[in-house]
């Protein structure tokens, strides 16, 4: 089987400028996808552009709150602009929120859900209908095993869009079937530059593999989720924590 991709094929990837997304891109890039990347930081999305370049691939980057849901549809007409059809979509885009119940505001409730999960619908409507005249796609949302713990450092508000990721992602593999594969990356804890001040000085002795995952571990299943054919995969929610105590 081939490991590379057709040069026309596109991936789509939100909050791609550093941690987990440009994980995700740089391992789609490996496979020779050309990617567009979503971001709300424009320094860091020329580095991360920059990065994919080097690989051989073409990458572009796009401005963009992702919780905006006319800046969705008008990223994706210029990103369809730039590369005609667009295979992929990965919602990653994401914020944290520690604060339980009684701490949480009302907007801090709502820009966490408005961002993980309003994020994951808009750039969803946006994306979909070209992937239904091209015959095909495939999307995949990153949630997190916080949808089934409650949450540690992260909790309430973000527990709960995560957890909403994963209904929605079953709701549209039914709805999108059989030309659209839907599925769900839930992962453990992830070393990135915005967590690594927090898990310095924790243990990884919870975690049977003995460390904390990376951005690659990540990337790694969204590429294959992006590239295997034939694939029977969808709705489904695919753990990566490296076998997690989180119960």
């Amino acid at each position: 089987m081939n490991t590379k991709e057709d040069t026309n094929s596109v991936a789509l990837v939100t909050g791609g400028a550093r941690g987990i997304g440009l994980g995700c891109a740089m391992a789609l890039a490996a496979k020779g996808f050309n990617l567009a990347l979503v971001d709300v930081n424009e320094a860091e999305l020329k580095e991360a552009t920059s990065k994919l370049r080097v690989t051989g691939v073409r990458a572009e980057s796009f401005v963009a709150d992702v919780s905006n849901f006319e800046k969705a549809e008008e990223v994706t007409e210029r990103i369809l602009e730039c590369y005609e059809s667009i295979s992929v979509l990965v919602n990653n885009a994401g914020i944290g929120s520690s604060k339980g119940l009684l701490e949480i505001t009302e907007s801090e409730w709502d820009r966490t859900i408005d961002v993980n999960l309003k994020g994951c619908f808009n750039w969803s409507r946006a994306v979909v209908p070209s992937m239904q005249d091209r015959g095909s796609g495939r999307i995949v949302n990153i949630a997190s095993i916080a949808a089934y713990s409650g949450g540690t450092v992260s909790k309430l508000a973000y527990a709960a869009s995560k957890a909403g990721i994963l209904g929605m992602t079953r709701s549209l593999a039914k709805e999108l079937g059989p030309s659209i594969t839907v599925n769900a990356i839930c992962p453990g804890t992830i070393k990135t530059e915005l967590t690594a001040k927090v898990l310095a000085n924790k243990s990884s002795e919870g975690i049977s593999l003995g460390r904390f995952g990376t951005p690659e571990d990540i990337g790694q299943v969204v590429a294959f989720l992006a590239s295997s054919e034939p694939n029977f995969i969808t709705g489904q929610a695919i753990t990566v924590d490296g076998l997690q105590s989180i119960f």
